[in-house]
This record gives structure tokens, sequence and C-alpha cells, in this order.
């Protein structure tokens, strides 16, 4: 039988194990760095989003068009910091994709409900959202495991042409003498091709190498 001297050691060292099971921020890292506060920021556009509806006039929609290809082109931006400056963060890793979803996301469902998506493309709407879900959920489930699932070339591309046509959907209104709704519309259907192209490459590129690796 243990001594009862025994058991607060075995309690410790379960505590212990407990503890080490949970990853704490590498030594040194700070939230608040360049990266991660351009990332914040980013974030303060998806209130502004919500206002599209009440600010439908040319002035507008141009104001909040713009916003949103600001919020896009710092998003390149802040992640270009964060490599060549070394202030890659774990906290980084998770907000910069969390404020990209949120501002896609939230563009995408504002414009559908103002009619500037019309209804017969709500099919592109659920695409595009379930696909950076499905996405997120396989990057966590290869993080679990020990994997890590890049962005791939396509998955840029995607995600260029999709910010297009979001911005396109925004301004509405002809700009620079072209006809940004059907420009727009246009690349909105080029983004969802590319969305469900790429999303079948993340899938079959994860699970294809775990069956290499079995």
């Amino acid at each position: 039988m243990a001594t009862s001297a025994d058991e607060p050691a075995e309690a410790h060292r379960d505590v212990s194990a407990s503890a080490d099971a949970i990853p704490a921020p590498a030594a040194g890292e700070r939230f608040w760095n360049l990266p991660n506060s351009i990332t914040m920021l980013r974030t303060c556009v998806v209130p502004v989003l919500l206002f599209l509806p009440m600010a439908q006039t040319q002035s507008g929609s141009r104001i909040i068009a713009w916003l949103f290809i600001a919020a896009a082109v710092t998003d390149i931006i802040d992640g270009w910091l964060a490599r060549r400056g070394q202030m890659v963060t774990s906290i980084g890793k998770l907000l910069d994709p969390l404020a990209d979803k949120l501002t896609v996301s939230t563009a995408l469902v504002v414009l559908l409900a103002m009619g500037r998506i019309p209804i017969w493309a709500t099919v592109a709407v659920v695409v595009i959202i379930g696909r950076e879900l499905a996405v997120t959920g396989l990057r966590g489930v290869a993080a679990a495991g020990g994997q890590v699932v890049a962005a791939g070339s396509l998955g840029k591309v995607k995600t260029t042409c999709q910010n297009i046509a979001i911005g396109a959907l925004i301004f509405h209104y002809p700009t620079f003498g072209l006809p940004a709704h059907e420009l727009g519309m246009l690349f909105l259907a080029i983004a969802t091709g590319l969305t469900l192209w790429s999303g079948y490459q993340y899938f079959a590129d994860y699970f294809g190498g775990r069956s290499q690796g079995a």
C-alpha cells in the first residue's frame, strides 16, 4: 500500500502532466506587435460592413468598398511584416485567418441580404463560407496530429478573385468607367469555381499524405 507521503507526489506529477499537455505561447512572444496590431485593426471593417444597407448611395458604397480593399491589402502587409521582422506568433497565426474569414463572410452575407448578390447566387455564398469553415477544421485536425496544411498558390488566386468580387459588388455602381456589379458577379463565379477546386486539393493532399505515411 502506498504511503500518504507518496500520494501528493503522484498528484503533483498528474497535475504537471496535464499542464504540459496545454501548449503555452513561446517565450518572448508579444501580442501587440505591428503585424498583430494591423490584423486587429482590419477587423474594424466588419462592423462598418454592417452599415452598408444604410449607405447604399454611390458615395456611401465607394467609401465602404475602399475600406474593404484597404483591409484586403493589409492582410498581405501584416503577413509580410511578420515574416520579414521575425514577428510570427502563435496568436497571430490564429487571428490572421480568423480576421479574413470574418470579413469575407460578413461582406457576402450583407451583400446577399441587400440583393447585390441575387438570390439564385446563394449557392456561391454557401460554397465559399462552407469551404472556409471546412478548411479551417481540416487545419485544426492536422495541427492536432502534428501536420501543417499550408496555403497553396491556387488558394491565393482564389482569395484574390474573391476579394475583387466582393470589392466590386460593394462598389455596385459603375466605377472608373467599368460596370462594377457585372464584374463582381463574374469574379464571384470564378472565385466559387476556384473555391471548390482548391478545397478539394487541400483535402486530397491531406488524406493522400496520411495514406502515404501510414
